[in-house]
């Protein structure tokens, strides 16, 4: 342990990476059934089954009482809304879906914005989309051992409020393993104690950029769960579990990625 945070070892990050794959491979299942028509429930009832014949669990069901593997939030929801066969997409929406998976008792945590429909978005909905994956992008680019954690913080806020966009306060990233959230806690803006914690080989984080069009302020809904922009507007999510090894940054919840294949897979 350091300074609250739970160091991973190399076969500890292996199992995470495990359970990172299958939720890698289920987004890009994902991505061919979000349609014009196609209800949440739907999805998370794939989803379930796709978790189900990989031999794991969804991480988020029963987390706190959520009733679904996948948090399906539209338009200004920002995160935790819940599935149900009377939120059918259209033709316009965005969809951000979170979701994790346990694969042997170790946890992952991913999350991705999507634009519904064949055509191309707006521009101001495309110019949002772009700016917070590559606030994911730069964020986990400013990944060094050594460095202070507002490094990561610094990135994201400073790509996501270059185009005007407001990054979501109250809403973070946070670390990630053996439990589905684990210090340390990780501001989408920079924070005096995100100077104090130093980043370590063994880290396993969870980098969650959320970013609306115009406010930073959130509302719960009435179902206890679902928060939105406070204005209404339409807002961003995206995230990946990330590993510090060897002092850089390892994406693992993405398919295909040579470096976390040769650090930590069984093949």
């Amino acid at each position: 342990m350091e300074g609250g945070v739970r160091l991973k070892t190399h076969q500890e990050i292996r199992a995470i990476y495990k359970s990172c794959q299958v939720a890698a491979a289920l987004a890009g299942e994902l991505i061919q059934r979000i349609q014009p028509g196609v209800s949440t429930a739907q999805l998370n009832s794939f989803a379930e089954d796709f978790i189900a014949k990989q031999g794991c669990r969804p991480a988020f069901k029963g987390y706190q009482g959520f009733p679904a593997a996948l948090c399906t939030s539209i338009n200004e929801e920002i995160v935790h809304g819940i599935p149900s066969r009377k939120r059918v997409l259209k033709r316009g929406d965005i969809l951000s879906v979170d979701f994790g998976v346990i694969s042997e008792g170790f946890y992952s945590d991913t999350a991705y914005t999507w634009f519904v429909g064949d055509a191309e978005p707006p521009e101001q909905t495309a110019a949002l989309l772009t700016a917070t994956n590559e606030s994911l992008a730069e964020g986990i680019a400013a990944i060094k051992a050594g460095a202070k954690l507002n490094r990561i913080s610094e990135a994201i806020s400073r790509r996501a409020r270059r185009d005007g966009f407001k990054v979501i306060r109250d809403l973070s990233g946070h670390g990630v393993g053996h439990n589905l959230h684990e210090p340390p806690t990780i501001f989408n803006y920079p924070v005096p104690a995100g100077e104090l914690v130093k980043l370590r080989n063994g880290m396993v984080l969870a980098i969650e950029p959320m970013v609306s069009l115009s406010s930073e302020d959130i509302l719960l809904g009435s179902d206890g769960w679902t928060y939105s922009t406070a204005d209404g507007s339409l807002v961003a999510h995206f995230e990946h579990t990330v590993a510090i090894w060897e002092g850089e940054a390892v994406v693992l919840t993405e398919l295909g990625n040579a470096k976390a294949e040769s650090l930590f897979g069984h093949s």
